[in-house]
Protein backbone atom coordinates (compact mmCIF):
# COMPACT_ATOMS: atom_id res chain seq x y z
CA UNK A 1 0.00 0.00 0.00
CA UNK A 2 0.96 3.68 -0.72
CA UNK A 3 1.46 6.39 1.57
CA UNK A 4 -1.22 8.47 2.11
CA UNK A 5 0.57 11.57 1.53
CA UNK A 6 2.15 10.06 -1.50
CA UNK A 7 -0.97 9.58 -3.51
CA UNK A 8 -2.83 12.81 -2.09
CA UNK A 9 -2.00 14.74 -5.30
CA UNK A 10 -2.82 12.38 -7.43
CA UNK A 11 -6.26 11.48 -5.88
CA UNK A 12 -6.74 15.78 -6.01
CA UNK A 13 -5.92 15.13 -9.79
CA UNK A 14 -9.41 13.74 -10.39
CA UNK A 15 -11.40 14.91 -7.42
CA UNK A 16 -10.65 18.61 -7.94
CA UNK A 17 -12.87 18.12 -10.93
CA UNK A 18 -15.40 16.41 -9.42
CA UNK A 19 -14.40 13.20 -9.23
CA UNK A 20 -15.96 10.99 -6.14
CA UNK A 21 -13.58 8.82 -4.93
CA UNK A 22 -14.94 5.27 -3.62
CA UNK A 23 -13.13 3.66 -0.41
CA UNK A 24 -15.20 0.13 -0.16
CA UNK A 25 -16.80 -2.22 -1.83
CA UNK A 26 -20.03 -1.61 -1.15
CA UNK A 27 -19.68 2.14 -2.47
CA UNK A 28 -18.46 1.14 -5.91
CA UNK A 29 -21.24 -1.46 -6.89
CA UNK A 30 -23.77 1.18 -5.22
CA UNK A 31 -22.29 3.70 -7.55
CA UNK A 32 -22.11 1.48 -10.81
CA UNK A 33 -25.72 0.09 -10.05
CA UNK A 34 -26.74 4.31 -10.00
CA UNK A 35 -29.44 4.77 -13.38
CA UNK A 36 -27.98 6.35 -15.75
CA UNK A 37 -24.05 6.08 -16.96
CA UNK A 38 -20.99 6.10 -14.60
CA UNK A 39 -16.89 6.75 -15.26
CA UNK A 40 -15.14 4.80 -12.88
CA UNK A 41 -11.52 5.76 -13.50
CA UNK A 42 -9.12 2.77 -11.32
CA UNK A 43 -6.23 5.21 -10.72
CA UNK A 44 -2.47 4.69 -10.04
CA UNK A 45 0.69 5.95 -9.16
CA UNK A 46 2.41 4.80 -12.58
CA UNK A 47 3.48 7.45 -15.26
CA UNK A 48 0.83 6.39 -17.54
CA UNK A 49 -1.65 7.40 -15.33
CA UNK A 50 0.02 10.73 -14.57
CA UNK A 51 0.96 11.53 -18.28
CA UNK A 52 -1.84 10.28 -19.52
CA UNK A 53 -5.28 8.72 -18.04
CA UNK A 54 -5.48 11.31 -15.03
CA UNK A 55 -5.19 14.66 -17.82
CA UNK A 56 -7.30 12.38 -20.57
CA UNK A 57 -10.05 11.77 -17.89
CA UNK A 58 -10.42 15.28 -16.94
CA UNK A 59 -10.24 16.66 -21.01
CA UNK A 60 -12.85 14.22 -21.97
CA UNK A 61 -15.27 15.79 -19.29
CA UNK A 62 -15.10 18.85 -21.39
CA UNK A 63 -17.62 16.95 -23.94
CA UNK A 64 -21.14 18.18 -24.52
CA UNK A 65 -22.38 14.88 -23.21
CA UNK A 66 -20.46 13.42 -20.03
CA UNK A 67 -21.35 10.51 -17.94
CA UNK A 68 -24.09 11.39 -15.28
CA UNK A 69 -21.66 10.20 -12.64
CA UNK A 70 -18.13 10.00 -12.19
CA UNK A 71 -16.01 7.73 -9.47
CA UNK A 72 -12.15 6.71 -9.39
CA UNK A 73 -10.77 4.19 -7.11
CA UNK A 74 -7.17 3.95 -6.33
CA UNK A 75 -4.80 0.47 -7.04
CA UNK A 76 -2.55 0.05 -4.44
CA UNK A 77 -4.42 2.10 -1.92
CA UNK A 78 -7.71 1.37 -1.66
CA UNK A 79 -7.96 -2.77 -2.28
CA UNK A 80 -11.38 -3.58 -1.63
CA UNK A 81 -12.42 -0.63 -3.52
CA UNK A 82 -10.84 -1.78 -6.40
CA UNK A 83 -11.04 -5.38 -6.35
CA UNK A 84 -15.36 -4.63 -6.54
CA UNK A 85 -14.60 -2.10 -9.73
CA UNK A 86 -12.31 -4.98 -11.49
CA UNK A 87 -15.05 -7.17 -10.31
CA UNK A 88 -17.66 -5.50 -12.49
CA UNK A 89 -15.20 -5.38 -15.35
CA UNK A 90 -15.03 -8.59 -15.99
CA UNK A 91 -13.95 -10.15 -18.48
CA UNK A 92 -11.12 -7.74 -18.46
CA UNK A 93 -8.36 -8.96 -17.04
CA UNK A 94 -7.36 -6.46 -13.93
CA UNK A 95 -5.14 -3.03 -14.95
CA UNK A 96 -4.38 0.36 -13.65
CA UNK A 97 -4.54 2.60 -14.69
CA UNK A 98 -7.77 1.75 -16.63
CA UNK A 99 -11.63 3.04 -17.25
CA UNK A 100 -14.96 1.83 -17.70
CA UNK A 101 -18.10 3.58 -18.75
CA UNK A 102 -21.28 1.63 -17.17
CA UNK A 103 -24.86 2.46 -18.20
CA UNK A 104 -27.43 1.32 -15.68
CA UNK A 105 -25.07 -0.96 -14.38
CA UNK A 106 -23.93 -2.67 -17.34
CA UNK A 107 -20.04 -2.47 -18.57
CA UNK A 108 -20.16 -0.70 -22.13
CA UNK A 109 -16.70 0.79 -22.64
CA UNK A 110 -13.42 0.08 -21.67
CA UNK A 111 -9.99 1.32 -21.68
CA UNK A 112 -6.93 -1.15 -20.17
CA UNK A 113 -3.47 0.20 -19.22
CA UNK A 114 -2.70 -1.01 -23.13
CA UNK A 115 -5.37 1.52 -24.58
CA UNK A 116 -3.22 3.82 -21.98
CA UNK A 117 -0.20 3.61 -22.22
CA UNK A 118 1.86 5.13 -24.28
CA UNK A 119 -1.17 7.02 -25.85
CA UNK A 120 -1.44 10.83 -25.45
CA UNK A 121 -4.24 12.49 -23.41
CA UNK A 122 -6.04 14.11 -26.06
CA UNK A 123 -6.30 10.16 -27.77
CA UNK A 124 -7.47 9.23 -24.42
CA UNK A 125 -10.04 11.76 -23.98
CA UNK A 126 -11.30 11.12 -27.92
CA UNK A 127 -12.10 8.02 -26.90
CA UNK A 128 -13.86 8.73 -23.76
CA UNK A 129 -15.71 11.27 -25.40
CA UNK A 130 -16.63 9.05 -28.20
CA UNK A 131 -17.89 6.78 -25.84
CA UNK A 132 -20.21 9.42 -23.94
CA UNK A 133 -21.92 10.80 -27.34
CA UNK A 134 -22.77 7.06 -27.94
CA UNK A 135 -23.94 6.09 -24.30
CA UNK A 136 -24.50 9.54 -22.01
Amino acid sequence: MYPAELVKPMREDLTKVGFEELHTSEAVDKAIAKEGTTLVVVNSVCGCAAANARPGARTSLQNAKRPDHIVTVFAGVDKEAVDAARAHMVPFPPSSPCMALFKDGELVHMLERHHIEGRPAELIAENLMDAYNEYC
